[in-house]
C-alpha cells in the first residue's frame, strides 16, 4: 500500500470507483481507493438493480437521465470485456390514491422539462404493460422505457476494471480508523494497514458516511436505514418492466435470467447499521405481491439480503466540500439511489476536485442546505 496520495477515496462501491476511474481519466496519477471489504461488498451490492429517469425533483431527473445515457454505452466507453447487462425494460410507477397521482402528473411535468420520454398511463394501458397487475386498487401510472436494470457486481467491476488500467491503486480489506487534520487541513488517512499521507480525502461510504464524517469533525445529517430484499425461483419471462408503487410500498422486477428480486420500504427499520434479515419482511412483502402481482405470489424464495439507504432530510444526495476542513469532499446521502446515479457521481465529484465546469451544477445538493432550509425535496422513494 502507498504510504502517500493525490487521492484517497473512501469505499469501493460504485460511488468510489466511479470518482477514481473520472479523476484518473483526467489525469491525476495517485489515486488510493480504501475498501474495508471487498469491491461492491456494500450497499452497490445489495441494491435492487433498478436505474431511472422518473424522479420528482429537477436535479435528480438531470441526474438519473445523464446516468441512464451513460449506462445505455457503458461496456464500450469503460472498454469492459464482460457485460454490465444492462436492460432497458422501462418503470411502471403505480399510484395507490388520488394524491398521489397528482403528484405523478407534476413529476411527469418535472420529467419532461428534462427531456425525459415518460409518460401517464391509463390503468388499461398499465394492464397492457404488466398484465397480471391487479389495477383494480390503483388509481394511475406512469412509465417509461428508458429506465431499466443493471448487473451491480458487473457494473462496479467495469469502473473498478477501466480505474485500475489507468493506475488506480485499490485496497481492499483495509478500514480507514481516522483522518488526519491540521490546521484545518486534510494531511492524512489512518488505516489498519498504515497511513497515507494526502490533502485531499473523499467520503463515498454510503452507510458509513457518518463515521467518516466524524473523524474531520463534522456532522452530516443523515442516518443509514436497513433495507431488504428478496430474489425468487427463475421463469419465464412475465414482466417487462419493473413495478415500482411508493404509497404501495414496493419494487419488483424481473431480471434477465428469470428471477424476480422485490422489496419495500419501512421506516421503523433500525438504524445501527444492521443488516440482518427478517421475517417480518418477507411476511409483509408476500401480501403486497399478493394483492398487486398476483401470479409472482407463488413463487419459491430463494434468498433474502439487506442493505442500507444512507437517508438524508429531503432524500436527495449531498456533494460537496466542507467549509471548515480543506480537502475532505463528500458524496453521501443518496436514500437508496446511489447505484442510479453512479456515473454523474464520479463526473461532478472529479469536476468538483479538480475545479473544473460543471456538467450538472449540483451545488443545490450542498451540505449547508439543511441549516438554510432549501431542501430538494424527493417525493419518489421506496
Amino acid at each position: 500500500m502507498k504510504n502517500s496520495a493525490d487521492v484517497v477515496i473512501i469505499g469501493g462501491g460504485i460511488s468510489g470507483c466511479s470518482i477514481a476511474y473520472n479523476l484518473a481519466k483526467k489525469g491525476v496519477k495517485n489515486i488510493v481507493v480504501l475498501e474495508k471489504n471487498y469491491i461492491c461488498s456494500g450497499s452497490t451490492g445489495r441494491c435492487g438493480a433498478g436505474v431511472r429517469m422518473q424522479w420528482g425533483t429537477e436535479m435528480n431527473c438531470k441526474i438519473g437521465k445523464k446516468s441512464i445515457e451513460f449506462y445505455e454505452h457503458a461496456n464500450d466507453i469503460l472498454e469492459y470485456d464482460r457485460d454490465v447487462e444492462f436492460k432497458q425494460g422501462g418503470y411502471l410507477l403505480i399510484a395507490g390514491n388520488e394524491r398521489e397521482y397528482e403528484q405523478f402528473k407534476k413529476n411527469v411535468e418535472v420529467q419532461h422539462a428534462c427531456g425525459i420520454p415518460s409518460r401517464l398511463v391509463s390503468l388499461e394501458e398499465a394492464r397492457e404493460i404488466v398484465p397480471h397487475l391487479n389495477t383494480s386498487v390503483l388509481t394511475g401510472a406512469t412509465f417509461c422505457g428508458k429506465d431499466g436494470f443493471l448487473n451491480p457486481f458487473k457494473t462496479t467491476d467495469a469502473f473498478y476494471s477501466a480505474a485500475k488500467r489507468l493506475g488506480v491503486e485499490f485496497n481492499t480489506f483495509t478500514e480507514v480508523t481516522g483522518i488526519q487534520v491540521e490546521k484545518d487541513k486534510v494531511v492524512g488517512v489512518q488505516t489498519n494497514r498504515g497511513n497515507i499521507a494526502t490533502n485531499c480525502v473523499v467520503n463515498a461510504t454510503n452507510g458509513w458516511s457518518k463515521g467518516i464524517s466524524e473523524m474531520v469533525g463534522i456532522d452530516v445529517p443523515v442516518y443509514s436505514e436497513r433495507h431488504q430484499i428478496l430474489v425468487t425461483e427463475p421463469c419465464e419471462p412475465l414482466q417487462g418492466p419493473m413495478v415500482m408503487g411508493y404509497s404501495l410500498n414496493l419494487y419488483v422486477q424481473q431480471e434477465p435470467h428469470g428471477p424476480f428480486i422485490m422489496g419495500r420500504g419501512d421506516d421503523k427499520e433500525p438504524r445501527d447499521l444492521r443488516m440482518t434479515s427478517s421475517w417480518q419482511f418477507i411476511e409483509e412483502m408476500a401480501k403486497t405481491v399478493d394483492l398487486l402481482l398476483p401470479p409472482i405470489s407463488k413463487l419459491r424464495v430463494v434468498r433474502q439480503w439487506a442493505g442500507l439507504y444512507n437517508m438524508t432530510p429531503d432524500k436527495s444526495p449531498i456533494y460537496d466540500k466542507a467549509e471548515n476542513v480543506e480537502g475532505y469532499y463528500m458524496a453521501i446521502g443518496y436514500s437508496g439511489h446511489g447505484f442510479m446515479f453512479g456515473p454523474i457521481t464520479g463526473v461532478v465529484m472529479s469536476e468538483m476536485i479538480l475545479g473544473e465546469e460543471p456538467t450538472i451544477d449540483v451545488s443545490m445538493l450542498n451540505l449547508n442546505r439543511f441549516k438554510t432550509g432549501k431542501l430538494l425535496i424527493e417525493p419518489s422513494v421506496v
